[in-house]
């Protein structure tokens, strides 16, 4: 019974630093599209077909190719030479980027590795995408069953 307790301990506390950098990557990303935009950012989880987690059919708009583009972007990164599968994937990997707030302006850093500089170029062009494309109401929490 301690070796189980101690088993599941151990595989809670992996999967606790595991989720830790997770959360600060999305919110990372939930920085870029603050710093360019003026929505809130939640506001695009579940928008049209693409945006938030999953993603399939036709994009139904601009703003929507913009989160299929970022998905796509997150896919090459998973094959990327510099990014090791586990430890570098997209979802959770952090980076160090700058936001000009007056300018609404993102850039990632020079001093990221070339894998963090991958998907930090990711999330920042989706959220210039998400900046310059206009928000339709209709399609905030699309359905999936239209998208096909």
């Amino acid at each position: 019974f301690q070796k189980c307790y101690v088993n599941t301990f151990m595989l809670l506390m992996c999967f606790l630093v595991l989720a830790l950098p997770g959360n600060r990557a999305v919110w990372q990303f939930g920085v870029m599209i603050s710093c360019t935009g003026n929505r809130p950012v939640l506001d695009y989880n579940g928008y049209g077909c693409w945006c938030g987690w999953g993603g399939a059919g036709t994009a139904v708009d601009e703003l929507d190719r913009c989160c299929q583009a970022h998905d796509q972007c997150y896919n090459t990164a998973l094959r990327h030479g510099s990014c090791r599968r586990f430890w570098d994937n997209p979802y959770t990997k952090t980076y160090r980027f700058q936001c000009d707030w007056r300018s609404k302006i993102v850039s990632c850093n020079s001093d990221n590795n070339p894998c963090e500089m991958f998907i930090c170029e990711c999330d920042r062009r989706a959220a210039m995408c998400f900046a310059r494309s206009r928000y339709n109401e209709k399609y905030r929490n699309y359905p999936n069953a239209y998208c096909k």
